[in-house]
């Protein structure tokens, strides 16, 4: 019998590391977060592609962009705004795994800085790439710059290996959800607060809406 290899517009890394990150993210992220947060580490590696972007590592990349919103997940303490919640615990994570504190910080900043806009971009690669991947997925509400380093083809098999299952709502619910339970969660300016207010006086928020006519449709 001949194995076939998967597709590598898919493929996961095949390290410890990257097993270990699954095994953690997996168990406590909502099926349609945890395909989002794989979704944004591939369009984040084709981004690297297109731009021939260098100088990091795929290792801390994937541990970035898979677990860049475990601070929504349900376990989580939910004391301080998730993007700061999941960049301490994927720090601590990384450095339990024995990844140096230089690197387990470079994923910190990539997770905190997510959702900041003109700030991220100018923190490093690892930074740039996560913000890039998260972009991509969103398909264009949150920045259209690099949905070109992704084509159609390539879209479709990410999306068929990991389907969007109504991310943008599911996401936005679990931000919602964590931002309530404390107002250190919400400071004002933040995603967070937006998030809360949106939904409090509309019942939806902009990014939502504007998701509908995002180049993926939700």
């Amino acid at each position: 019998m001949i194995e076939l290899l998967p597709d590598p517009v898919v493929a996961l890394p095949a390290t410890p590391l990257a097993d270990a990150v699954l095994d953690v993210v997996r168990p406590v992220e909502s099926p349609s977060v945890f395909n989002h947060s794989v979704r944004t580490y591939l369009f984040a590696r084709l981004v690297a592609e297109r731009r021939a972007m260098s100088g990091y590592d795929d290792d801390l990349l994937f541990a970035a962009c898979v677990m860049h919103d475990i601070g929504v997940a349900p376990d989580g303490p939910h004391v301080e705004r998730f993007e700061v919640e999941g960049a301490e615990r994927a720090a601590g994570f990384l450095v339990n795994q024995g990844i140096s504190t230089a690197d387990a910080d470079q994923v910190w900043q990539a997770i905190a800085l997510h959702t900041t806009s003109g700030v991220a971009e100018h923190r490093g690669p690892l930074c740039v790439l996560v913000r890039a991947g998260v972009a991509v997925d969103f398909g264009g509400p949150i920045g259209t710059e690099h949905l070109d380093a992704v084509t159609d083809d390539q879209a479709e098999t990410i999306h068929a290996a990991y389907p969007r299952l109504e991310m943008v709502r599911s996401l936005t619910d679990a931000i919602v959800a964590q931002a309530a339970k404390n107002p250190k969660n919400a400071p004002v300016p933040s995603t967070p607060a937006d998030f809360l207010r949106e939904r409090a006086a509309d019942g939806e928020t902009r990014l939502e809406r504007a998701a509908r006519t995002s180049r993926w449709g939700n």
